[in-house]
C-alpha cells in the first residue's frame, strides 16, 4: 500500500514538475519582447509580440474584414505581409491564389508576430471606423429577411458609397465574431444605417440580428467594398436576388437622388412571388427615374398562380434585355453559382471583367 501511495506521489509531483517547466518556457522561451509593426510605410507601431496579426490591428483600430472570429475559416483578412511573417502556412492554402502567394498575400489571424514585420493593407482600411448605434425600427419583409434601421449614436455618421457593407459585432463564445452586411441606405443620410437580413436556421449573425429589439444597440465597423460608380453616360446594371437586394437598393435610390435621368437595369430574382422584395417602391421610383427598368423573375412559378413576370433564372432574364455593345458597368450580389453566370453573361455582352462587381453572400 505505501509503495502504491510513493508511486502515485511521484506521478503527483513529476505532473506538478512539467507544468511548472512548460509555464516557465511559455514566459521566457516564447516572450518575444516589443516588436514593430510597419503598415503601408508609416510610423511603427510598438506592440507586445506573440500575439495574432489580425488581433494586434484591431487592438489599434485597424479594422480589416474578418467573418470568423480568427480561425482561418472565412479567407477574409488578407494582408501582404512584406517581411517578418515566417513561412506561410497550410491552413492559409485554401485561401490563397497562386498570384495572391506570390505576392506574399496572408491571413492576418494566421499570422503571429514574433519579431518586426512589415505589411501592406489596401488604404481604404485604414479609414475604417468603429460605430455603436441603436435600432430604431425594424420590419419583416418576407417570412425571413428582416429590415432593421439603425440611428448612429453620439451623433457618429458612416461615410460610405452606395454599394459597400459594413461588419457587426456579434456576441460569441470567448468574445465576439463579425458578419458582413450590405448597407441598403443612401449615403446621403450618413446618421443611418439600413441592413437586409435573411435568418439562417442556425445561424450566429442572423439570429442574433432578428432578436435585436428596437432601442437595443449594436456595434460595427466600416465601410468595406471597392464598388464605386462611375460618373458620366456609363449604364448601372444590378442582378441579384435575397439579400442581395440591399446594395442594390441603395445604388439605386442614391441615383434616384443624384442622376435620375441615368440609365440603370435591376434584374432581381426570387422562388416564389412572395420572396420578391420592394415592387411598389421600384415602380414609383419608375416614375422618377424614366431609364430605370426593373426585371423580376420567378424560378419556381408554378408556386404562384397568379404571376405574370417572367420566369426562370435571373441571369438568363438579363441576357434577353441587355444588348450588347452598351458601355456599363454590374453589380451583383447573391450565391456564388448565380455570380459566375451572371459574370458570363455579361462578358458577353462586351463588358470588361474590372467593370463587374461581385458581393457574394
Amino acid at each position: 500500500m505505501m509503495v502504491y501511495i510513493q508511486a502515485v506521489a511521484v506521478m503527483v509531483l513529476l505532473g506538478a514538475g512539467l507544468v511548472l517547466l512548460l509555464l516557465l518556457a511559455g514566459r521566457f522561451l516564447c516572450n518575444y519582447g516589443t516588436c514593430n509593426v510597419t503598415i503601408n510605410g508609416r510610423e511603427p507601431l510598438k506592440v507586445k509580440g506573440g500575439g495574432k496579426l489580425l488581433d494586434t490591428l484591431y487592438d489599434n483600430q485597424i479594422f480589416i474584414p474578418s467573418a470568423c472570429g480568427g480561425q482561418g475559416t472565412c479567407g477574409y483578412c488578407k494582408v501582404r505581409v512584406l517581411s517578418g511573417g515566417g513561412p506561410l502556412l497550410p491552413t492559409e492554402l485554401p485561401y490563397l491564389t497562386g498570384d495572391e502567394q506570390a505576392k506574399q498575400t496572408r491571413l492576418a489571424c494566421q499570422v503571429k508576430i514574433r519579431n518586426d514585420i512589415e505589411l501592406e493593407v489596401k488604404p481604404e482600411y485604414l479609414n475604417v471606423k468603429r460605430f455603436r448605434a441603436v435600432l430604431s425600427s425594424a420590419t419583416l419583409v418576407t417570412a425571413d429577411i428582416r429590415e432593421l434601421h439603425f440611428t448612429l449614436c453620439d451623433g457618429g455618421q458612416l461615410e460610405f458609397r452606395a454599394g459597400q457593407y459594413v461588419q457587426v459585432s456579434v456576441p460569441a463564445k470567448g468574445g465576439s465574431v463579425f458578419r458582413a452586411y450590405s448597407i441598403a441606405s443612401t449615403p446621403s443620410h450618413p446618421e443611418e444605417l439600413e441592413l437586409l437580413v435573411r435568418r439562417i436556421p442556425g445561424g450566429l449573425g442572423s439570429g442574433y440580428m432578428h432578436k435585436l429589439q428596437v432601442g437595443d444597440e449594436a456595434e460595427f465597423t466600416g465601410p468595406y467594398g471597392e464598388f464605386e460608380l462611375t460618373a458620366g453616360d456609363t449604364e448601372l446594371v444590378c442582378i441579384g436576388g435575397g439579400v442581395g437586394m440591399a446594395p442594390m437598393r441603395s445604388l439605386i435610390r442614391h441615383l434616384a437622388e443624384v442622376e435620375p435621368e441615368r440609365s440603370c437595369w435591376l434584374f432581381f430574382g426570387a422562388r416564389t412571388e412572395e420572396q420578391l422584395l420592394y415592387q411598389k417602391e421600384f415602380e414609383a421610383l419608375r416614375k422618377r427615374m424614366p431609364n430605370l427598368h426593373v426585371v423580376y423573375a420567378l424560378s419556381e412559378p408554378e408556386k404562384s398562380p397568379g404571376w405574370n413576370g417572367e420566369t426562370g433564372f435571373i441571369h438568363l432574364a438579363a441576357e434577353r434585355h441587355l444588348q450588347p455593345g452598351v458601355k456599363r458597368q454590374a453589380f451583383l450580389c447573391g450565391p456564388p453559382q448565380m455570380l459566375s453566370s451572371a459574370r458570363d453573361i455579361l462578358l458577353g455582352k462586351e463588358l470588361d471583367d474590372k467593370d463587374i462587381f461581385a458581393d457574394e453572400f
